[in-house]
């Protein structure tokens, strides 16, 4: 049964290399994303060159599997022109069917470039919320949006329920899971430049963590596995896609996976096929599965601090005298397996590619750790990465199918991208409080911001001048209190709104008589991004806080709509709808490095904050002069027993965002 030709939901294969591309192939995926050597958010992965992408793309088209390139990473100001070049190359040579994008930039430089594919919204652009579909269906060239990984069933219902016919939706059902809400994270680039939202992320949820006197991963969950219940999707007919992440995975990961939820589709109701994927996905080397919150009646907390979380298949645990370490098998391995030894972060963490045959339930000798400190028993052993031979074989005769292109290099293209100038504001910059709770309220109310909520509308008693922040992260659940609100706010004749998320401007009809300003978790980093935020009916923008200075200065001029930028004040690591029940909220936890912070449950989602702050003060007058017209300073309760740190708070400022 093929998904290309009926109404079934596509198998979406991630393919971080060419083995697993071709493994995806060989599994009958119905399509396949994969990522570019640059602007692609798993730069972790190998990916691939243009030349590797077109003969890849030419084999899948031919297999009538489509292909879809991922961009999704923010454009920072001096790449929008190489990222012109690089569309330009893709039209020409490689002819993808979609581009997986988060950045708004995109949408321009694929008009520009007469690119004539589609554009899928990544989950990190967080269209959360079923209200902002029929905006998106007018945006030139979006054709999908890939679901946030939070949903439950029944809110994917909802915001189904809506969706017009030119819009499709995308769900993840299988693979890893990020602690926080995707294009909502901030918690590897807070702690040394190297950002999420860019695919650098070095995953610091992963990490041990103290709280007292317990060291545990409280933020590191378990792999998304829907398994069985992804049956329940077929009964939602905007569900277009079935995506299964993973572009880091190995060829026999992505094989499995494809093989198990092709079965799951196609033969729901043979049991023998059920079991046949059951088993196939227990051994596609990932961690253990999680429903999460897919079945509305029994959410699973994805953190389990008591349950392994570390990547691959567990096969056994360190066994033997502290000279002779060995493992006692749970699983056989074959020529050509990798193992791993602990987790990461562990002093013994190491790798072995296996040379031998090793049966099941046998003792398995460990070799010299070359200098690392051997491992305690009981330490977890893990199998990440196998070469079965009739995979091998089947990749094999794919790679003698494909035909070699001509040289493709961005370079050949002459694309220069059209940006819009304009002369600096003479304007007055003004500063602008941000609290979350009205304890204290100034005598300038028109620059004072409150975090929108109940309890805030209820306590305020003229809350006309206020700037009214919205959440970065609403969900159906949440919608109609939350367009009820912003409609409250109106009639009261409120004007003034930071919307973090651009979807949000859906919330209210009459945009022109109002002063919206897309807020800085709309994650805006370059000017065709920020200056399609005119079209959207915005006033002003106030850009991400990830940016470097040369990027914050450069702006300015190059962009149509007034900037803010947050200058100081609280920022958050991390924006997540769940927290280990283990952790307590409002008190301190330590990482191994000594970053201290807490978690606060200010709304309907868990904010992770250090104990330090965001500090760019110093350079308020440079960034003043380059052009920014308002200035933000973020104000958090902080807890009783956590200590606010002093340490420089620069963020990316004197750094090269990665």
């Amino acid at each position: 049964m093929d998904a290309t030709s009926s109404s079934l939901p596509q198998i979406l294969a991630p393919a971080g290399n060419r083995a697993a591309f071709l493994a995806a192939l060989a599994a009958g995926a119905d399509a396949v994303y994969c990522g570019l050597k640059q602007l692609s958010a798993r730069m972790e992965a190998k990916n691939f060159t243009l030349d590797e992408l077109a003969g890849l793309t030419e084999l899948a088209h031919e297999k009538n599997t489509h292909v879809y390139i991922t961009l999704n990473t923010l454009l920072k100001p001096d790449e929008i022109h190489e990222a012109g070049k690089l569309l330009d190359s893709l039209r020409r040579f490689v002819h993808p069917d979609a581009l997986i994008i988060q950045d708004l930039a995109w949408v321009d430089l694929a008009v520009q470039t007469g690119f004539q594919g589609e554009l899928h919204l990544s989950t990190l652009a967080n269209v959360s919320f079923g209200a902002a579909l029929p905006l998106l269906s007018r945006i030139p060239k979006i054709r999908r949006v890939v679901l946030p990984r939070e949903l439950g069933v029944d809110e994917i219902r909802q915001i189904a329920g809506g969706c017009p016919d030119n819009i499709g939706l995308e769900v993840f059902i299988h693979g890893a899971l990020c602690y926080g809400v995707s294009g909502r994270c901030y918690w590897s680039s807070f702690l040394g430049g190297k950002s999420g939202l860019r695919g650098r992320c070095v995953q610091p949820c992963r990490r041990l963590y103290t709280q007292g006197r317990a060291s545990k991963r409280f933020f590191s969950c378990q792999d998304l596995s829907l398994d069985v219940l992804v049956k329940i999707l077929l009964s939602i007919p905007a569900v277009r896609a079935w995506k299964i992440e993973g572009r880091k995975k190995n060829p026999h990961y992505v094989y499995h996976t494809v093989l198990a939820y092709r079965m799951l589709r196609d033969h729901v109701q043979d049991a023998h096929m059920r079991k046949e994927a059951l088993s196939l996905l227990s051994l596609a080397l990932g961690r253990t599965g999680t429903h999460y919150g897919f079945l509305s009646q029994r959410p699973r907390n994805p953190v389990q601090v008591d349950r392994q979380t570390g990547s691959g298949l567990c096969v056994g645990h360190v066994s033997g005298d502290s000279g002779s370490p060995c493992v006692d098998l749970q699983e056989a391995l074959i020529p050509g397996d990798v193992i791993r030894i602990g987790y990461e972060d562990e002093a013994w963490h190491t790798t072995l590619k296996i040379s031998c045959p090793a049966e099941r339930n046998s003792v398995f000798p460990l070799p010299s750790f070359s200098g690392k400190r051997l491992p305690n028993k009981g330490v977890s052993v893990f199998l990440t990465d196998r070469r079965e031979p009739a995979l091998m074989e089947k990749i094999a005769v794919l790679e003698a199918q494909i035909r070699l292109s001509p040289s493709v290099l961005p370079a050949s293209s002459g694309f220069q991208a059209a940006v819009f100038r304009k002369r600096p504001s003479k304007t007055t910059a003004v500063d602008q409080h941000v609290y979350r709770l009205p304890q204290t309220i100034g005598k300038d109310l028109k620059n004072t911001g409150f975090w929108m909520s109940l309890e805030c509308v209820q306590s305020i008693p003229d809350p006309v001048d206020i700037w009214w922040w919205l959440t970065p992260a609403l969900w159906p659940v949440d919608e109609k209190g939350f367009g009820l609100l912003v409609h409250r706010l109106l009639e009261k004749g409120c004007r003034r709104f930071v919307l973090n998320a651009p979807w949000q401007i859906v919330f209210f009809p009459n945009p022109g008589k109002l002063s919206l300003w897309a807020g800085p978790f709309c994650n805006l980093s370059n000017p065709l991004a920020i200056n399609s935020m005119q079209a959207l009916g915005f006033s002003g923008v106030i850009v991400s806080p990830e940016l470097g200075q040369p990027d914050y200065l450069s702006l300015p001029l190059q962009c149509s709509l007034p900037l803010g930028m947050v200058l100081s004040g609280n920022w958050p690591l991390s924006i997540s709808r769940v927290l280990a029940e283990s952790l307590k909220p409002d008190t301190a936890f330590d990482s191994p490095r000594g970053e201290r912070a807490w978690a606060s449950h200010p709304d309907a989602n868990y904010w992770i904050y250090p104990n330090w702050t965001l500090d760019l003060k110093a350079f308020r007058g440079e960034l003043e002069k380059a052009g920014y017209r308002k200035f933000i300073h973020l104000t958090e309760p902080v807890p009783d027993g956590v200590m606010m740190k002093h340490r420089p708070g620069n963020w990316n400022w004197k750094l090269s965002l990665l």
